[in-house]
C-alpha cells in the first residue's frame, strides 16, 4: 500500500501543489475580511488536492510516449510500467468526480464552474503539441485559483480577484518558459511546440522576464483595487526581488534551473500569502 502511494505521489508530484495553494486561500482571506471558516477550508483544499490531481494525472497520461522518449522523464511511474493505464484513468476520473462534488457543496457557481475548469485543466497537454501557448495555458490553469477562492467564499467573481489571477498566470507562464529550457534540444526533435524550441533560449530568457514584469504589475493593481496596505505592497516588492533573483540564477547556470523553478516559486507563493494574511489582520 505504502509504496502504492508513493508511486501516485510521484505521478502527480502532490509536494508542487505548493504553487498555487497560497493564491487561492489569498483570494479567501480578502473576499471574507479575513477567517472564512473551517468548512470552506476543508472544501477549499478538496478542490485544489483533487483539480491538481486531475490535472497532473491526465497530463502524465497524455504525454507517457513522449515521456518515454525523454532521458529526464523516462523514469516516471506513468512511463516504467509502476502504474499502469488503467489505474491512471481510474485516478483521473475520480479526482474529476470528487471535484465537481466538492464544488457543489460549495455553491451554485462553483458547481456550474467546474466542468469549463476540468477541460481548461486538461487542455495544457494537448495544447503544447501543436501550439507554443501552452505555457499561457498551464498559467491560466494556476491562475484559476483565486477566482476559484472568491467564488467559494462570495459565490461571485470580482475585480481584484482576476487581477490577482492575471498575476498568477504570467507568473507561472514566465517559470514554465524557464523549466521548459530543460527539454530545447528534445523539444526540437520531437516538433514539440515549446517557445524555446521555436525561439530559442534567449528569446526566452526575455519573454520569461516580459511575463514576470507583467506578474509585478497584476499584482501592484490587485492591492490597488482590494484596497491594500503596507504589507500588500511589501509582499510585492518582496516578490519582485525573489523574481529577480529568479531570472539571475537560470541566467548563470541553466543546470540550476530546478534550483530557480521548485525552490524560489515555491516560497514566493508562500510568502506572499503572509504578506497579504498581515496585511487584511492588520
Amino acid at each position: 500500500m505504502n509504496k502504492i502511494l508513493k508511486d501516485f505521489n510521484e505521478l502527480v508530484m502532490f509536494k508542487h501543489s505548493i504553487f498555487s495553494l497560497p493564491f487561492i486561500f489569498i483570494s479567501m482571506v480578502v473576499a471574507a475580511h479575513g477567517w472564512f471558516g473551517f468548512r470552506l477550508l476543508i472544501l477549499g483544499l478538496l478542490a485544489a488536492v483533487s483539480a491538481r490531481n486531475f490535472a497532473m494525472s491526465f497530463n502524465r497520461f497524455a504525454d507517457r510516449d513522449i515521456d518515454a522518449k525523454n532521458p529526464r522523464t523516462a523514469s516516471r511511474p506513468s512511463v516504467d510500467g509502476r502504474i499502469q493505464s488503467k489505474k491512471q484513468i481510474v485516478f483521473i476520473v475520480l479526482n474529476a468526480i470528487i471535484f465537481i462534488i466538492v464544488a457543489c457543496f460549495i455553491n451554485k457557481l462553483a458547481l456550474y464552474l467546474s466542468i469549463p475548469i476540468l477541460a481548461i485543466l486538461a487542455g495544457y497537454s494537448l495544447f503544447k503539441r501543436f501550439s507554443s501557448f501552452a505555457h499561457i495555458i498551464l498559467g491560466i490553469s494556476l491562475g484559476l485559483a483565486p477566482i476559484a477562492g472568491v467564488v467559494a467564499v462570495n459565490a461571485t467573481i470580482t475585480l481584484w480577484s482576476i487581477l490577482l489571477s492575471l498575476g498568477v498566470v504570467f507568473w507561472v507562464a514566465g517559470f514554465d518558459l524557464l523549466y521548459s529550457l530543460q527539454d530545447i534540444e528534445f523539444d526540437k526533435e520531437e516538433g514539440l511546440h515549446s517557445v524555446p524550441s521555436i525561439y530559442g533560449s534567449k528569446c526566452t530568457l526575455l519573454i520569461s522576464k516580459i511575463f514576470h514584469s507583467l506578474t509585478i504589475l497584476f499584482w501592484l493593481l490587485f492591492a490597488l483595487t482590494y484596497g491594500g496596505g503596507f504589507f500588500a505592497y511589501a509582499g510585492i516588492v518582496v516578490s519582485a526581488i525573489m523574481l529577480y533573483m529568479e531570472h539571475k540564477i537560470v541566467n548563470k547556470d541553466f543546470n540550476k534551473i530546478d534550483k530557480a523553478f521548485f525552490t524560489m516559486n515555491g516560497y514566493l507563493g508562500i510568502i506572499f500569502f503572509i504578506f497579504i494574511l498581515l496585511d487584511i489582520g492588520v
